[in-house]
């Protein structure tokens, strides 16, 4: 006989117990850009239904899950749970240091400068970020993006220039890219290009520049994830040598 409970001990986090044991426990956590994202681990299979219905009734729609796209057991569990597959990302690792990835990061498209953010005037580069945000919007969506999908701009938390580098064209800026800090290995957040500056080479002096930035400082590699819509990005990744070492699904319940 089942005999496993649910509790919810906190806002965050439940746990499934049986005869006083604890078998499971689900979490949930609060993106950036305000989507919910839940996990759930369990030591008897029949606690992961019972606390996915738990959370579903306690949280409000949309809730979100990712899993690795050859965990085909757990990916079972969540459709069983009424989760549906949504954003699919492929995960890369880029080498850093030029002999490998083929790019120049002395040489930059003709009328094309390459800043650091710090250098960048912040009003300029909050538009630019805005820009792009728009016009990915418009098109294939912000979440197709190579991106880390963060807060608008002009919300409460405030774009770190340090970690972006800037394409100047002609006096407009016309691209960016965003390198996220971590031990060892580098994450490639973002890379966009305004739209009508798309084939002028700017997104490969962008990733020229930030991946010869960490060679130097002595990291000898960055991963990133992208959209496995994204054929642009996964064309521009590949085409420098980046290798691919898995993927997520990213499964949603409205």
């Amino acid at each position: 006989m089942d005999t496993v409970i649910i509790n919810r001990v906190d806002e965050t986090r439940w746990q499934a117990l049986d005869d006083g044991r604890i078998v499971g426990h689900g979490d949930v956590s609060q993106r950036p850009d305000g989507r919910l994202f839940i996990s759930i681990d369990v030591w008897r299979d029949e606690a992961f239904g019972r606390l996915a219905a738990a959370i579903l009734a306690d949280l409000p729609a949309p809730l979100h899950t990712l899993v690795g796209e050859a965990d085909l057991g757990l990916k079972s569990r969540w459709e069983r749970a009424g989760f549906t597959a949504g954003r699919r990302e492929r995960e890369y690792v880029l080498p850093t240091d030029p002999r490998a990835t083929g790019l120049d990061p002395t040489r930059t498209p003709a009328g094309v400068r390459i800043l650091p953010g710090t250098e960048a005037d912040e009003g300029l580069l909050r538009a630019l970020h805005r820009a792009v945000r728009e016009e990915a919007e418009a098109g294939p969506g912000w979440r197709t993006m190579p991106a880390e999908v963060l807060p608008r701009p002009d919300g409460p938390v405030p774009l770190d220039p340090s970690r972006f580098t800037v394409a100047v064209r002609d006096g407009a800026y016309a691209g960016l890219v965003r390198v996220a800090p971590v031990p060892r290995r580098a994450r490639i957040g973002l890379v966009a290009v305004r739209a009508g500056e798309h084939r002028r080479g700017i997104g490969r002096a962008l990733l020229a520049h930030a991946l010869g930035s960490l060679h130097r400082s002595g990291t000898d590699s960055a991963w990133a994830e992208v959209d496995e819509s994204n054929t642009a990005a996964i064309a521009l990744f590949e085409g420098i040598g980046a290798r691919r070492t898995g993927g997520n699904v990213e499964l949603v319940h409205h």
